[in-house]
């Protein structure tokens, strides 16, 4: 049986979906069209990323390490709609919100301004309650991006910030793999838009605001003070202590998976920042934890298992630090 759903969004476009009663690990999921260009996320030259008319850049405290790409957030909710708070944890978005990340590789990342290779774009869609999700792999031209079927791993060529040529393979993942990430109480969620991850100053309109702050002000968020929310760290912030930034990269790169409702709750980890520290398991585990992070092998032993194919050196060197700096049991 399938449905025509309409979702009316802020900008002129009719987005038709076909809703299918499948299923995937115990979630509903959603024909997505078949052209990244069919959902006019953008204006102009599509190999601009400039956001249409009612999407909106967003950005985060820290950063999630994917093969170091680069990536663009948008987001994009109905018109007459607001996100609802939820203290500083993940909000309630309204039915008809589309989350976009884009990921891309400079050509050289020393010189941005050569150019960039875009590689994949995600989409998050919200519909009767449900997230569904959907990955576009963008062509040689970089004109549009087509529906990924299927996994897949993108050679991608580019010089990094040292001078260095490197060859990543950078993996689009399935529709099944993206609920590996975001799967909490058999529910699809997103990850990173807590808004603790958000609660700090960006540039808009070429002045500086706290994020918070712009979207309520453009009627997209309700009335929430942002002075009264906390903020999750940058880790890569060397001001800050090593616990701080540690605990933060977790957060933001683990918890979505090591938590007591996430797919890896088994593992007795609970890498969440508020987490109490003796309810982490990194005390007990940290041998194990370390072993797993520093690991060369992608299929068995390297954390995360899923979306990287090379190791974060940094933040791999910040860990084994702070790892480190933890007394023996």
């Amino acid at each position: 049986m399938r449905k025509k759903i309409l979702i009316i969004g802020s900008f002129a476009i009719g987005l038709v979906m076909l809703f299918s009663f499948s299923v995937q690990k115990g979630n509903n999921v959603y024909e997505f069209l078949p052209l990244l260009s069919q959902y006019e996320l953008y204006k102009g030259a599509m190999a601009d990323l400039n956001p249409a008319e009612g999407t909106e850049l967003y950005e985060l405290t820290s950063h999630l390490f994917v093969d170091y790409s680069e990536k663009q957030r948008l987001l994009h909710i109905p018109s007459d709609t607001k996100i609802i708070a939820n203290a500083d944890g993940l909000p309630d978005f309204p039915n008809g919100t589309i989350m976009v990340k884009t990921f891309y590789y400079y050509f050289d990342a020393a010189s941005p301004s050569l150019g960039k290779n875009i590689v994949e774009t995600r989409l998050m869609i919200k519909k009767n309650d449900i997230w569904s999700f959907g990955t576009y792999e963008w062509n040689e031209r970089q004109t549009d991006a087509v529906l990924a079927e299927d996994e897949k791993d993108v050679k991608v060529p580019y010089k990094d910030k040292n001078g260095n040529v490197q060859d990543i393979f950078f993996h689009i993942p399935s529709n099944e793999q993206c609920a590996e990430c975001h799967l909490y109480k058999n529910k699809n969620i997103p990850i990173g838009l807590k808004l603790r991850n958000m609660n700090f100053d960006v540039i808009k309109n070429e002045k500086s605001i706290n994020q918070l702050e712009y979207f309520k002000n453009i009627g997209w968020l309700d009335d929430v003070n942002h002075s009264e929310l906390t903020t999750l760290p940058n880790w890569e912030d060397t001001s800050q202590p090593l616990e701080t930034r540690a605990r933060a990269y977790l957060d933001m790169n683990c918890a979505h998976c090591h938590n007591p409702e996430g797919t890896a709750s088994n593992k007795r980890l609970d890498f969440n920042y508020e987490t109490d520290f003796a309810a982490t398991g990194l005390q007990s585990k940290k041998d194990k934890i370390m072993m797993r992070i520093l690991s060369d092998d992608d299929d068995d032993l390297r954390m995360p298992s899923l979306g990287i194919s090379i190791n974060d050196v940094e933040g791999n060197k910040m860990m084994k630090e702070y790892l480190n700096s933890l007394p023996d049991n």
